[in-house]
């Protein structure tokens, strides 16, 4: 592939990896959207919902097995044999845009309520922050290197002739408290809602299993790449929620 099309790929799959989260987005919330979590494209009929809860079921694992199987380091050693190295996280960007599509589009609906929010203050309050899990999930991206993590940089940095180098660790702002905000964010995206039916907790319940997975294996790459550095972290910084007590003790933080 040549530089500027390796450029070009990575601006197309970049738009469409950040279009498959706003429509995720959108889905959750059963907002503007045609095929959303409670209302979409049924292939099984609404009584038979041992069958539509499998479909569901091989949808999350889909998406878990294409972001944990294509975010391994053994994996992108092997997929640069046949692309540019350039173009292996823009790879993973389209590959994620296509599962999350499909998923969104295939989704079977559950839509029998479990609890809903009939105030409609309490019903606003619920879904404004839910948006704020995602708005956290897109604010961290900035923190690391968002147009690195999306297959930007690596792109940009080919298409002037510069070597590609990895991020340096850094614990700034949000990772001075827990070290994966991105996860803390898409946990409060996805359980805070308005109206939690059976389908939507289906979906939550799926993608934290899946989170707690890809977190274990991604740390212990993190530790393979970073060393004692990153076991020293995860000694002193919580996963996912930040812990306010005050005083230290081992393997804790204080925060002033």
């Amino acid at each position: 592939m040549k530089r500027l099309t390796i450029m070009l790929y990575s601006i197309i799959n970049y738009t469409l990896g950040v279009a498959a989260l706003v429509y995720l987005i959108a889905f959750l919330f059963n907002l503007f959207v045609p095929s959303s979590i409670d209302i979409g494209l049924e292939i099984v009929t609404a009584d038979n919902a041992v069958l539509a809860v499998i479909i569901n079921m091989v949808l999350i694992t889909l998406f878990g097995l294409q972001h944990s199987v294509m975010a391994r380091p053994k994996f992108k050693s092997w997929l640069t044999r046949f692309i540019p190295e350039a173009a292996e996280r823009s790879t993973f960007m389209i590959a994620t845009a296509l599962v999350v599509f499909t998923l969104c589009f295939l989704w079977q609906p559950l839509p029998t309520v479990l609890w809903q929010a009939d105030n409609e203050m309490t019903h606003y309050t619920l879904l404004v922050i839910g948006l704020s899990g995602w708005g956290l999930v897109l604010f961290s991206t900035f923190l690391i290197n968002h147009f690195d993590l999306f297959g930007l940089r690596q792109a940009w940095l080919n298409l002037i002739g510069k070597k590609y180098t990895h991020l340096p660790f850094k614990t700034i702002s949000l990772y001075k408290y827990v070290r994966h905000p991105i996860m803390t964010g898409v946990f409060i995206g996805i359980w805070f809602t308005p109206v939690m039916t059976i389908g939507h907790l289906l979906f939550a319940t799926g993608m934290s299993i899946y989170i707690l997975i890809g977190v274990y294996h991604e740390e212990k790459d993190l530790i393979s790449a970073f060393g004692s550095r990153y076991q020293h972290y995860i000694g002193s910084t919580e996963k996912f929620f930040p812990s306010f007590k005050i005083g230290t003790s081992k393997g804790q933080r204080t925060i002033d």
